[in-house]
């Protein structure tokens, strides 16, 4: 008879990684059975004796082997060593398999900017980000808790996939009394955040081939979700005022914005500039798609409402998050759909998957309804409203960059009024922990050099760091790269 195997060859497990122990014995083991290097017929170790060699407990030993038996690839007898089933043949990869190629359709989806802009290593300061240190992790356990242990009747299975009705109830009048805008709760979508209500919005909107308007300098998910339904982009120039509405093309059947707080640059679009931005598309057909990006976080003028509330019904889709309140990770946002298209955007939206998770939404809706979701916000605009003045005071003490006080937001934009040096900034920077992105990536047409910086989390000495190597990395900056572009 064969003796059983040793395990701790094969099997390290560690406390303390995301997987239970039970979970990574199990996958050590499959993973040696499946490329032959324990053969079909093998023995394993009795619970008992295993649980000794590798210092678990038996019950995790037994919790592993029972994985492996679901998996069919051990037997497992009372009174018997557990045996090895499977074959002992590694599996081969198939050197004449042809690869799987992306469709053009998939080519455009993943070969945008943003790619570019998220692929380099994490680190502070980040645009778009909100401080995790800030996120109220105790009452959104003790929400998410309570909506976790009621019953949900069939909302729990498959109905009203759209979202919950506590939370659509709750941001009609949220977005009454915050936004202006008088809006039927069975208007409104819960999706997975804003940057999949941009994709469904274009998708139904829109026709392969069509024309988009995009901002420019502009967001890249919105690029993104744009590329990815076919349609082509043209550039919407933003100046001191916002978005130019002279500049939307008659052609145009979509037309991206984000009003309250333009991204990246950080301006607000004036009244005059809305009025002109709804008198165009009204005259062209165009539908509005609103991005209400940060217009939770303002700090200085008058109140605007939203865009979406000064227009006729339908002609201007509304989206928003709360990613920035609470956590992007959350995957959790809404928008407003046209009140005749109601149907079509909830039969596509299901379709899609485009769904956030429910026990996420009653969480949500219970925090807004108590009043501890603005309690949060208030909490954090002020700490973000400090640390933005802070980051542009000592911006703007840096020779060869101009910088503007933000209005809200949570990233502010540093311009570079010589050369091009980004490429030597950035890198400069991201050797010292630091990923703020270039401006120039957020250009569809004419190029601008910069950073977009964000200051969520820009603590007093984050920023004397960041502050300090930018303007080192400035001064030692090839020349080459200061021969580039110019604004």
């Amino acid at each position: 008879m064969t003796r059983p195997l040793l395990l701790t060859p094969i099997c390290r497990p560690e406390p303390g990684r995301s997987d239970a122990l039970a979970v990574q014995v199990y996958r050590d083991l499959l993973a040696a059975i499946r490329d032959g290097r324990i053969a079909r017929g093998s023995r394993l170790p009795s619970s008992r004796a295993a649980a000794s060699e590798l210092g678990l407990s038996r019950s995790t030993v037994n919790v592993a082997y029972d994985l492996l038996r679901a998996e069919g690839v051990v037997a497992i007898r009372r009174g018997a060593a557990p045996c090895v089933t499977s074959p002992s043949e590694p599996r081969k990869p198939l050197a004449d398999r042809e690869a799987v190629r992306a469709s053009e359709r998939g080519r455009r989806l993943a070969g945008t900017p943003r790619g570019v802009a998220l692929a380099g290593p994490s680190g502070t300061m980040a645009p778009g980000e909100p401080s995790e240190s800030l996120f109220p992790a105790d009452e959104w356990g003790r929400s998410l808790r309570r909506a976790a242990r009621r019953s949900h009747g069939p909302i729990a299975s498959y109905a009203e996939p759209y979202g919950h009705r506590d939370l659509r109830q709750i941001l009609s009048e949220r977005l009454a009394s915050d936004r202006g805008l008088s809006v039927d709760p069975e208007r409104i979508l819960i999706t997975p955040g804003t940057q999949a209500s941009l994709a469904l919005a274009a998708h139904l909107t829109t026709d392969p081939g069509d024309l988009a308007a995009i901002e420019d300098p502009g967001h890249l998910g919105a690029r993104a979700a744009f590329h990815g339904a076919g349609l082509r982009l043209a550039s919407l120039p933003v100046d001191a005022e916002g978005a130019r509405a002279n500049a939307v093309p008659p052609e145009a059947r979509l037309v991206y914005v984000t009003p309250s707080n333009q991204y990246p640059l950080g301006v607000r679009l004036s009244h005059a500039r809305r009025m002109a931005l709804l008198d165009r598309a009204r005259a062209i057909g165009a539908v509005i798609l609103e991005d209400d990006y940060d217009s939770e976080f303002l700090w200085r003028g008058r109140e605007i409402a939203a865009l979406a509330a000064e227009a006729p019904e339908g002609r201007v889709i509304y989206t928003g998050s709360a990613s920035k309140v609470l956590l992007p990770a959350l995957r959790i946002g809404w928008m407003v759909a046209p009140s005749d298209m109601i149907d079509v955007f909830r039969a596509a939206q299901r379709n899609l998957g485009l769904l956030a998770n429910l026990h996420t939404q009653i969480a949500l809706a219970d925090m807004m309804r108590s009043g501890r979701y603005r309690a949060q916000l208030s909490r954090i605009a002020r700490v973000y409203e400090a640390r933005g003045h802070a980051l542009a005071a000592a911006l703007s003490a840096i020779e060869g960059v101009a910088v503007r006080e933000p209005d809200g937001g949570v990233q502010i934009t540093a311009r570079f009024t010589e050369g091009d040096p980004e490429a030597h900034v950035v890198a400069a920077l991201s050797a010292t922990g630091f990923a703020p992105t270039r401006l120039s990536l957020y250009c569809n047409g004419e190029k601008r050099s910069g950073l977009v910086i964000g200051f969520a989390d820009a603590t007093p000495e984050r920023i004397d760091a960041f502050a300090r190597t930018l303007s080192r990395a400035l001064k030692e900056a090839p020349l080459p790269a200061r021969s580039g572009i110019r604004d």
